[in-house]
């Protein structure tokens, strides 16, 4: 037969006043762990934001700048281009006095010899340097293009033509060097008249 203490009963575990403390602040703990990681990921959110527009700006003011870069490159060629334009345009320039000389002398049977050879090396180098001569007997005549010198009347023509080429006209592409000068024959005053008469006579008489 076993005996009891007298006064003991057991009694369930009931967590003592500090280790109620810990739970609460472990509960305390899960709730605002939570928010502080929405916290967190919001910052990050902002940061990438930041980051993103940064590189659109460096991006955008190196597209700027490539493109000065190549307006610029444009820009110093065609310069280039245009300089170099000037300086062939004005030796030629210089050249034609020559030229005009070899032409004359040409015209006169006086390009024989070693002075032959030279003038056609001459000619052949201002030729691909791009040098064009132009100006032929018979063609209108255009003053954009040519310097009229002399001026006449023919019965044979039914606009300003060039009768006679006085002296050569230069063009380096599209641009005149030196106009052709030119002798120009006019129809005489009345001629078109004479002609127009002459046409309504002639279909009156048809009639």
């Amino acid at each position: 037969m076993s005996e009891e203490t007298p006064g003991f009963e057991e009694k369930p575990d009931v967590p003592s006043g500090d280790a109620a403390e810990a739970a609460e602040a472990a509960e305390s703990t899960e709730d605002t762990a939570a928010p502080a990681g929405d916290v967190a990921d919001t910052a990050l959110l902002a940061q990438l934001d930041q980051t993103r527009t940064a590189l659109s700006e460096r991006t955008a003011d190196l597209q700027r700048l490539q493109a000065e870069y190549q307006n610029y490159r444009r820009r110093v060629e065609r310069d280039r281009v245009t300089v170099k334009e000037i300086a062939v345009a004005s030796l030629l320039t210089e050249l034609l006095p020559v030229l005009d000389d070899i032409g004359r002398a040409r015209e006169h049977g006086e390009v024989v010899g070693g002075f032959k050879s030279v003038a056609e090396s001459l000619e052949t180098v201002v030729a691909k340097m791009g040098l064009q001569q132009f100006g032929k007997e018979g063609e209108p005549f255009d003053p954009t293009i040519h310097e009229a010198l002399m001026h006449s009347y023919a019965p044979d023509v039914t606009e300003t033509t060039c009768v006679a080429i006085l002296q050569p006209g230069y063009r380096i592409g599209e641009r005149t060097v030196r106009p052709a000068r030119v002798a120009v024959a006019e129809p005489q005053p009345g001629a078109q008249a004479k002609a127009e008469e002459s046409d309504d006579s002639s279909e009156k008489d048809s009639e």
